[in-house]
């Protein structure tokens, strides 16, 4: 076998350039102690937390590739939980960084994520239409509740009793019974999809936010709270709706509310609408959690605060309200007399009254409430221009005026960057969007300047590292000094738009391009500004040469002989740049070449076109060498590496490639970005490229020095492939196909087909190393002696164990959330195994809780194949036996710990009392002391 050429890897290294991205929701997280400073936003795959006050990055919860869609921290603050666009959830621990538990279930985008009071279960709604409920503290599934129609987009636990209550876009608010699992309620008073509902006033009444300007309230009553436990007779129960039954609001299609099943546990009825001002829909609607301040917004750039009243406020309120309708009275009177019929309604105005609005600087895109006890409220924002602000408002004065207290902005463009540059020392980069251009320092990945400019469109260091000069869309050249930050310049260079720049080989000057349909020539001198002795650099128009079509693209040969042109009409033409004669014309594009580079030889051009190709010609014929179909959208930008005809290509496709020109192999792809990419730079030294997208971020990969070998290559895309077809088999091959509704709450995944196939290899082991030993005593009674058993390498690697004590290790070491999924693909060949096993290590005692989990799933999804089967029934009545005496020892353990715990607790409080009684009577001493003192010092003075 020959020589195979011999590439090396780039790996991802970095996001940077986001502050934060807009598909997920924003959430102030408790970090060392302190609320109302940190906040979790969700950065493409990633999860930056924010400091506030500092406005720096202090934490980045790594992502796997997906895209982040919802965040929910955990009532202790602890935890943050993570939905992914691929419905995938994590759970991170916010004192470590780490996401130690995953759970798959969902099929498509994860859209609501909700805690219940403990923290013990997590509700997580999702696009496919299911709500699943997760133990957090077993780490896996409870349950799938199926009902909504469309995307669930939002669900909320109750804290008193264990109902959930979820909405969808398919209009509906439902109520679930998480006792039995289903849903016993279905409010269809709203005619377009809900996107929002909260809980307020002791969870008495339900508010939610739907399409329209409308905030509509409903009363809840809950029919337990009505029955008297002492009555025997049902009676009250029927009676109980009727207390309910008041006319109806204006909205006809609302619910009537009658004694029927539905209404066992709770009734709900249109307590009335808070107008909005925004007029469309409501985007996202939150109470803080004192359940004081009501806040929603819609596409525009307001947040409405409301304030919900408490009882004696409200009861302040219409006793003054009556007062004054008895004064009017009294006035309308003629004989001056109190009319005894003076009665005023209280409407639901009188109960929510609006605070005042949050005006912020860009579209919200979510937000985020803190109430603190002084009755401060702090309300954060991520905004769709890539920015996080911080407003504080004080909704206990009477014209509550909100205050922007910090926001972040140094760490991102407002706008998407449409061009990259590096630095000759590898050590700057250059990103410039529609509104500044940014200098990043490439190890530290820090922004080091900022410097306003208009929308910039191509850009490049000035030999030397200390000037840069940015082409516009206007058609002007900004020329910026990076140690002032100022601009220098700014030239007229053509009257449409500056598409492309290229500097020369020999770095005395370079060529624009632009929409105009001319191509100019410059040289960089040093002139004299009239009001200082200092000469600066400048920009001297030299030559034009006109052409017939808009420019693209331009580029300087490395020899600087030849200069190619790319034109609107799909051709490039090559030119010689001391005559500007014309040379060759590169024609094969279907759409226009929208990027180009010649390699560092010279010999070849390679083009990137808006019809998806990228050609590799020949510079010296004008020859096409090969034509690659490289991307499944435009070919945005194109760069060779330095030094060799290995080149990279972005595209719309969200990809990068890496291609060989000589070979036109592809190499490698890098995936990464979210959306469309723009742009991108390769450093001189070729170790680092960067690129820019339409996510708003920045990506650096760096070459590493691992080989890569294209076989190998394609074999790991073979794999990835097969493993995503295995994840997809249960999915159904004609669209709309309903298959049996799945009843578990996990889903399969590549990673519990990987554990049965561990479980199933471990049992294998258990039955040959069984056999052995059974074989080996017959060898030893045949020699009657004892003869060395050969011990298989695994277990001796796990300390020499038993074949038995193997299989548990394996089952032990398979995720909790992945073990039901993990059982239901075992063959049923091998249950019985696992089931006489179980009874071994059941008898022993160990790991109860998992190995009952265990059994009764096996018993659960095998129950016909196991009952039928004869050889099964005395292990059977065996685990019967084992099972209930050792569960009930169990038990009786968590019985004893948690009395004993009680009665600590009990200890604890007795104590804290008595030291508090002591501190008091000490301070109240130590006051007297200090009385007399003082009274004795005022007699000696006197």
């Amino acid at each position: 076998m020959g020589l195979t050429k011999q590439y090396l890897r780039y790996v991802p290294s970095a996001v940077f350039g986001l502050i934060g991205s807009q598909k997920g929701n924003i959430v102030f997280v408790t970090l060392r102690g302190e609320k109302g400073r940190y906040v979790a936003v969700p950065a493409c795959e990633h999860v930056f937390i924010w400091d506030l006050r500092k406005g720096e990055k202090i934490l980045i919860l790594q992502g796997l590739k997906q895209e982040v869609t919802c965040l929910c921290p955990s009532p202790d603050g602890l935890h943050l939980a993570v939905g992914y666009e691929d419905g995938s959830i994590r759970i991170f621990s916010l004192l470590s960084g780490e996401g130690n538990i995953t759970f798959n279930g969902h099929k498509a985008a994860v859209t609501s994520l909700k805690y219940d009071q403990l923290g013990g279960r997590l509700a997580s709604g999702s696009k496919d239409t299911d709500v699943i409920i997760w133990d957090v503290i077993n780490e896996s599934g409870l349950y799938r509740l199926k009902g909504h129609k469309d995307a669930v987009t939002h669900a909320l636990f109750l804290r008193e009793r264990n109902l959930l209550v979820t909405s969808g876009k398919d209009t509906m608010v439902k109520w679930w019974d998480l006792d039995n699992q289903h849903c016993f309620k279905t409010m269809v008073g709203h005619r377009t999809e809900v996107w929002g509902l909260v809980l307020v006033s002791e969870e008495k009444r339900l508010i939610t936010g739907a399409a329209d300007s409308e905030l509509r309230a409903w009363d809840i009553a809950y029919l337990q709270e009505i029955d008297d436990p002492e009555e025997p007779e049902p009676k009250k129960i029927k009676e109980c709706p009727r207390t309910q039954d008041t006319p109806e609001a204006e909205d006809g299609a609302l619910e009537a509310d009658e004694a029927s099943e539905e209404d066992r546990i709770l009734s709900c009825r249109k307590a009335g609408s808070i107008m909005r001002e925004g007029r469309d829909r409501v985007v996202s609607l939150a109470v803080d959690k004192t359940g004081r301040i009501l806040a929603c917004h819609g596409n525009d750039s307001v947040l409405e605060v409301f304030c919900i009243l408490s009882k004696a406020e409200i009861q302040k309120k219409m006793d003054k309200k009556l007062k004054k309708a008895r004064k009017k009275a009294k006035l309308n009177t003629d004989s001056g007399e109190e009319d005894p019929e003076t009665s005023v309604s209280m409407t639901l105005q009188d109960e929510i009254h609006r605070v005042a609005n949050i005006k912020t600087s860009s579209k919200i895109k979510s937000f985020d409430l803190i109430h603190s006890p002084q009755g401060e409220l702090k309300a954060v924002f991520l905004l769709q221009n890539n920015l996080v602000e911080l407003y504080s408002l004080n909704a206990s004065l009477p014209t509550p005026q909100p205050i922007r207290t910090s926001r972040i902005t140094i760490g991102g463009h407002r706008s998407d960057v449409r061009t990259l540059s590096f630095s000759s020392d590898n050590i700057a980069m250059l990103s410039a969007a529609a509104d500044s251009v940014k200098i990043w320092n490439r190890s530290t990945l820090q922004c080091i300047r900022t410097m306003p400019c208009e929308y910039a469109l191509c850009s490049f260091f000035v030999p030397g590292d200390r000037q840069v000069v940015i082409g516009t869309k206007t058609g002007n050249l900004q020329l910026f000094d990076l140690a002032s930050g100022n601009l220098l310049e700014t030239v007229a260079a053509h009257d449409g738009a500056l598409w492309s720049m290229s500097l020369s080989p020999d770095q005395r000057g370079f060529v624009t391009g632009g929409a105009d349909k001319t191509v100019k020539f410059w040289d960089f001198e040093l002139v004299t500004d009239k009001n200082s002795t200092q000469k600066r650099l400048s920009v001297k128009h030299t030559r034009t040469l006109q052409l017939d079509e808009d420019v693209l693209c331009v580029s300087y040969s490395p020899n600087q002989k030849l200069l190619a042109v790319s034109l609107l009409d799909c051709t490039v033409k090559v030119f010689y740049v001391d005559t500007l004669k014309f040379f060759l014309s590169l024609y094969g594009h279907k759409l226009p070449v929208i990027c180009m580079d010649i390699s560092h030889d010279g010999a070849l051009i390679a083009t990137g076109s808006a019809d998806r190709n990228v050609k590799i010609w020949g510079l010296d014929f004008g020859d096409c060498h090969r034509s690659l179909f490289a991307h499944d959208d435009s070919v945005m930008h194109l760069r060779f590496v330095p030094k060799s005809h290995l080149f990279f290509t972005a595209g719309k496709d969200r990809k990068i490639k890496q291609w060989d020109a000589d070979k036109f192999e592809h190499i490698q792809t890098l995936e990464g970005h979210h959306q469309e990419i723009w742009c991108l730079a390769v450093s001189p030294s070729g170790d680092y490229v960067v690129s820019a997208s339409h996510d708003k971020s920045l990506r650096l990969w760096e070459r590493t020095r691992e080989p890569l070998i294209l076989e190998e290559e394609r074999e790991m895309q073979r794999e990835a492939e097969y493993e995503e077809s295995v994840a997809k088999e249960d999915q159904p091959a004609v669209p709309g196909e309903t298959q049996g509704d799945s009843y578990f709450a996990g889903k399969k995944t590549i990673e519990t087909v990987k554990a049965a196939e561990r479980i199933m290899e471990a049992i294998e082991l258990y039955r040959e190393e069984t056999a052995k030993i059974k074989e080996h005593r017959a060898i030893c009674r045949a020699a009657g002696k004892e003869v060395p058993l050969p011990v298989n390498p695994i277990l001796m690697a796990y300390g020499n164990i038993s074949p038995s004590a193997y299989v548990l290790e394996v089952i032990k070491g398979v995720k909790s959330s992945e073990l039901e999924e993990a059982l239901l693909v075992l063959p049923f060949s091998y249950v019985p195994d696992i089931l006489s096993l179980l009874n071994d290590f059941i008898q022993r005692g160990t790991d109860i809780e998992l190995l009952c989990r265990c059994l009764f799933f096996l018993l659960r999804i095998h129950f016909g194949q196991i009952t039928s089967n004869q050889m099964l029934v005395p292990v059977i009545e065996k685990l019967k036996e084992t099972t209930i005496s050792k569960v009930r020892q169990v038990q009786d353990v968590i019985g004893f710990n948690m009395a004993g715990l009680d009665y600590l607790k009990r200890e604890c409080e007795a104590k804290s009392e008595v030291t508090f009684f002591a501190e008091a009577t000490g301070l109240l001493e130590e006051k007297k002391r200090k009385r007399r003192n003082r009274r004795k010092m005022i007699l000696t003075l006197t």
